[in-house]
């Protein structure tokens, strides 16, 4: 075999490896990034959930509505004066 042609032959298995190579590089690339565009989209929606549930657990808590759910669910009122005693040591 001619030393040209099989320097040739392997200059063209090269470029062509080089290419195959290339093309897997670009495709894995490509999922990549796919797989990041769906993680931040996920990650963006968690933290639009997480900013409602901050919202929805501060009306929540509020002393007013405390004292609403107080006195409709268990029948709890505000103590009239006749019902404090002072106990003296």
């Amino acid at each position: 075999m001619n030393p040209r042609l099989f320097a040739l032959a392997l200059m063209v298995v090269a470029v062509l490896a080089s290419a195959v190579a290339v093309v897997y590089s670009r495709h894995l690339h490509r999922q990549a990034y796919i797989s990041l565009t769906m993680l931040e989209h996920e990650r963006d929606e968690l933290n639009i959930e997480f900013g409602r549930l901050q919202l929805e657990q501060a009306t929540w808590s509020e002393a007013n509505r405390i004292e609403q759910v107080a006195g409709n669910r268990i029948g709890m009122k505000y103590p009239t004066d006749a019902d404090i005693v002072v106990l003296q040591p």
